[in-house]
C-alpha cells in the first residue's frame, strides 16, 4: 500500500497528505483488485494504525456495497474469508479494538450477510456462532453484526444512502425473502445464543448483556415470540431487572416483547403474567425506588402494558367478545393505581413516560361511559405538582411538550366529565390562592394555569363563558373574582405575573359582568406588577395583553382614560439611540401601547375637542423628538449611526399611524345617519396632518442631506 498516502488518514495531518489518502481512497474504489490489498491487510493483521484498518474496511465495505455482482466468485470467496480471519484474530488479541473499528467492521459483517445469505452463504451464522462461541471479544462483534442487520434489513426509522443501486420495491423483497429465510433456518440458533450470553456475562460483562438486550428486544418484533416469552427467558430477564447495570436495558427489552402485535387474548394475558411476576418482585413499589433512570424506563413499560391492554380492549369491543373485554378492563382498571403513581411523581420524564397510557384510560372511560370512576385520577392528575417547574435553554422545549401532553389529559377529561374537572379545579385554585403569599411560585403558576386551560378544556362561542349553563358561569365567576381581589398579582416571579395576565384577558368578559373589579386589574397592568415589571418578557408581553383588555372593555374605560393616558406618557417616548438608556418597551411593544391609546381615545365619550386635546398630547412629543432626529440624520457619516436613526424614525412613522389608524366612526356617538363618506372631526384631522407633516420633513431631509442621494437616505429610513 502507498505508505505516504496512509499518513494522510491521521487527521492531524497537514493538506497535501489529507488530499493524498483521498486520491488513493478513490483510486483502490474504482479499481477491480487492488481492493485486495486491503483485504489482505485486515485477514494478516499488518498495520496497528487505527486509522488505516478503519480505512481498509471503508474500502473493502464500498466493494460490497457497489460491486458485489460483479465480482468474480474468488473475489467474493476472498471477502468471506477476510471477515472470518479478521473475526479470528479479534479471539487471539488481549484487547479488543476500538469501537468505531468495531462499529465498522459489524456494518461490513452486515452488508457481506444481505448480499450472500440468500445464495452464497446460507450458513452465515452458523459458522458465525461456531467461530465466536463465548469468547467476549467475538460475542461483542456478533451483536454488533446483528444489530447492523436490524439497521439494514428491519429498522424502518434509518433512511438507507439513494446511491445503493436497489429499488426500494426490490429492497423490501429481499428483506422480507431474509427475514423468511431466517425464521426457518437460524432464529431458534440465534435466540438459543442470546440465552446463553445472558446467563454467562450478566456479572462479569454486563456492557455484552446490556447489547444483547438490546438485540433481543430489536429482533421480537419478527420472531416467533414464544421463543422469547416463555418461563426460561423471561425469568433471567427479569433476574436482570435487580442488577443496577442492567435493568434499564431489561425494562425496554420488555417494553418491545410487550410492543409486539399479537390476538389480544393472548396479548392481555401475556401483559398480565408480566405484570404478576413484576408486582410479586416489589417493583411496583415505586415509592420505594430512588433510581429515577430506572423508574422512567419502567414508566415507559408500564405505558406500554397499559396501551397494549387499552389495544386490546377496544379489538375485543369492535369483535363483541364483551366477556374477554370485560377482563381487560377490567386489568386495565387494576393498572390505575400504578399509574397515578408515576404521573405524580416529581420527576418529569418518569411523568412525561406514562402521559399515554392515561390519555388512552380516560378514552376507555368516555366509550365505556363510566365517568364517575375518575374522581381520584382528575384531583390526582390536576394536582401533578411537577406542571410548574420552568426550565431553561434544551430542556424548555422538551418542558413545553410535557405540558402540551398533560393539557390533552385536561381536554381529555372534559370530555368525560366535565363537572368532575370544574369542581376539581375550583377546589385545587381556591386551596392555593388562600395562602399563594406561603406558597411556592409554582403551585401558584399551576393553579391559574389551571383555570386558564378550562377556557379551553371547556369551550364557550365567542369567549361567552359567563353565560348559560349556571354551575359552570357561578365557578367560573367565583374563581376570577377570587382572582383579580385575592392579591395574587403582585406575586414576586415572572411566571405568575404572565400566568395572571393572561388569564385575566382570556377571562375579560368577566369584567362586563362585575366591571367593579375593572379599577384593581387597570392598575395591575400600569404599574411594577405589569407594564413596569423587572422582565422584560412580562413587560412585551403585557403591552400586548393590555390592548386587548382596552379593546374588550373599551366601553367601560370612560372614567379611566386620562388617568391611563398620564401613566403611560413615559412609555410612549421615542427612544434616540445615542441616549445611553435601555427603554421599558420595545419598538413593537410601543406600537401596542399607542394603539391602545388611540382606543381610548376614539372611544372617549367626551366633546370633539376634547379628543383633539387628547391626541395631541399624546402624538405631540413623538412629534417633537422625530424633528429633533430627523435633523440629525444629514450630519451622521457614520453608515451604522445612519442606520440606527433610520430605524428609530421609522417607528416613529409606525407609532403615529398606530392611534391615527383607529377609526372615528367605531366611537361610541356617532351620528347614525351620517354616511361612511362624510368628513372627519377636527379631532380626528389632527392626526392626519400630523402624518402628512412627517412626510414632508422627510422630503425636506432628503433634500438637504449633503453628499447623499435621494435613494439612499430612503434606503436608511426604510432599511428594517
Amino acid at each position: 500500500m502507498d505508505e505516504q498516502a496512509l499518513m494522510g488518514l491521521n487527521p492531524n495531518a497537514d493538506a497535501r497528505y489529507r488530499q493524498r489518502a483521498m486520491a488513493y481512497f478513490e483510486q483502490l474504489k474504482e479499481s477491480h483488485d487492488a481492493w485486495e490489498i486491503c483485504a489482505e491487510s485486515l485477514a494478516k493483521g499488518i498495520y496497528n494504525d487505527d486509522h488505516v484498518k478503519f480505512f481498509c474496511f471503508q474500502v473493502l465495505e464500498h466493494q460490497i456495497k457497489f460491486r458485489h455482482g460483479g465480482l468474480s466468485a474468488a473475489q467474493q470467496q476472498l471477502i468471506r474469508e477476510t471477515l472470518m480471519k479478521w473475526l479470528q484474530c479479534q479471539l487471539m488479541s488481549a484487547q479488543p479494538e476500538k469501537p468505531f473499528i468495531r462499529n465498522k467492521a459489524a456494518q461490513v459483517f452486515a452488508l457481506t450477510f444481505i448480499m450472500e445469505y440468500l445464495t452464497l452463504w446460507p450458513k452465515f451464522f452458523f459458522d458465525v456462532l461456531t467461530l465466536v462461541g463465548l469468547n467476549p471479544h467475538g460475542v461483542d462483534i456478533y451483536l454488533r453484526t446483528l444489530m447492523a442487520i436490524d439497521g439494514e434489513v428491519v429498522d424502518r426509522d434509518i433512511l438507507h444512502s439513494p446511491e445503493v443501486p436497489v429499488f426500494p420495491l426490490q429492497e423490501t423483497r429481499r428483506n422480507t425473502l431474509i427475514k423468511d429465510a431466517m425464521r426457518e433456518q437460524c432464529i431458534p440458533s440465534l435466540v438459543e445464543s442470546w440465552f446463553q450470553i445472558l446467563q454467562t456475562y450478566q456479572r462479569s460483562h454486563p456492557e455484552l448483556t446490556c447489547q444483547c438486550l438490546e438485540v433481543v428486544g430489536a429482533f421480537v418484533s419478527w420472531i416467533d415470540l414464544n421463543l422469547i416469552a416463555n418461563d426460561r427467558f423471561v425469568n433471567v430477564l427479569l433476574s436482570q431487572m435487580s442488577v443496577d447495570e442492567l435493568r434499564e436495558e431489561a425494562c425496554d427489552c420488555l417494553f418491545e416483547i410487550i410492543n409486539k402485535g399479537m390476538d389480544p387474548v393472548d396479548k392481555t394475558k401475556l401483559v398480565e403474567s408480566l405484570c404478576r411476576v413484576l408486582q410479586s418482585a416489589g417493583f411496583f413499589n415505586v415509592e420505594q425506588e430512588d433510581d429515577v433512570d430506572f423508574l422512567a424506563k419502567f414508566s415507559r413499560l408500564v405505558n406500554g402494558m397499559g396501551q397494549s391492554l387499552v389495544l386490546s380492549w377496544t379489538k375485543l369491543i369492535k369483535s363483541g367478545n364483551v366477556k374477554e373485554a370485560a377482563e381487560t378492563l377490567q386489568a386495565v382498571e387494576a393498572k390505575v393505581p400504578l399509574m397515578l403513581q408515576l404521573l405524580v411523581h416529581e420527576d418529569d420524564d418518569i411523568s412525561a413516560n406514562i402521559v399515554g397510557f392515561c390519555y388512552e384510560y380516560l378514552h376507555v372511560l368516555k366509550q365505556s361511559r363510566r365517568p364517575g370512576s375518575v374522581s381520584v385520577f382528575a384531583l390526582r392528575t390536576l394536582t401533578h405538582s411537577c406542571w410548574c417547574l420552568f426550565c431553561q435553554g434544551e430542556d424548555e422545549a422538551m418542558f413545553v411538550e410535557y405540558r402540551k401532553q398533560l393539557k390533552m389529559l385536561l381536554d381529555r377529561l372534559a370530555q368525560v366529565s366535565p363537572e368532575l374537572l370544574l369542581e376539581a379545579v375550583r377546589r385545587v385554585f381556591t386551596n392555593t390562592m388562600q395562602t399563594w403569599q406561603t406558597s411556592v411560585f409554582m403551585e401558584v403558576e399551576v393553579a391559574i394555569r389551571l383555570l386558564y386551560m378550562l377556557g379551553e378544556a371547556l369551550p364557550a362561542s365567542h369567549g361567552a363563558h359567563f353565560s348559560g349553563d349556571m354551575a359552570k358561569t357561578n365557578a367560573l365567576q367565583d374563581m376570577m373574582r377570587t382572582l383579580v381581589s385575592c392579591g395574587v398579582s403582585g406575586f414576586q416571579h415572572s411566571s405568575v405575573s404572565l400566568e395572571f395576565f393572561e388569564t385575566v384577558v382570556r377571562y375579560d368578559k368577566f369584567f362586563l359582568v362585575e366591571p367593579q373589579h375593572i379599577p384593581n386589574v387597570l392598575m395591575a397592568f400600569l404599574d411594577q406588577r405589569g407594564l413596569r415589571h423587572n422582565s422584560p418578557k412580562v413587560r412585551s408581553r403585557v403591552a400586548y395583553l393590555f390592548s386587548r383588555f382596552i379593546k374588550t372593555l373599551h366601553k367601560h374605560m370612560n372614567a379611566f382614560i386620562e388617568d391611563i393616558l398620564t401613566r403611560i406618557q413615559d412609555l410612549l417616548e421615542l427612544a434616540p439611540p445615542d441616549n445611553g438608556f435601555l427603554a421599558m418597551l420595545t419598538s413593537d411593544d410601543q406600537l401596542f401601547m399607542f394603539e391602545t391609546a388611540g382606543v381610548l381615545i376614539v372611544n372617549a365619550e367626551c366633546p370633539a375637542e376634547r379628543k383633539q386635546a387628547l391626541m395631541r398630547s399624546l402624538l405631540a412629543p413623538l412629534m417633537d423628538a422625530f424633528r429633533l432626529l430627523l435633523a440629525k440624520l444629514p450630519r451622521e457619516s457614520e453608515e451604522e449611526r445612519q442606520a440606527a436613526l433610520g430605524d428609530c424614525l421609522s417607528h416613529a412613522i409606525g407609532a403615529w399611524s398606530s392611534p391615527s389608524s383607529r377609526e372615528p366612526w367605531t366611537s361610541p356617538t356617532p351620528s347614525p345617519r351620517r354616511p361612511a363618506s362624510s368628513s372627519c372631526p377636527s379631532w380626528w384631522s389632527c392626526g392626519v396632518r400630523n402624518i402628512c407633516n412627517i412626510n414632508k420633513l422627510l422630503l425636506i431631509s432628503i433634500i438637504h442631506v449633503k453628499d447623499r442621494s435621494p435613494d439612499h437616505v430612503v434606503l436608511i429610513l426604510c432599511r428594517r
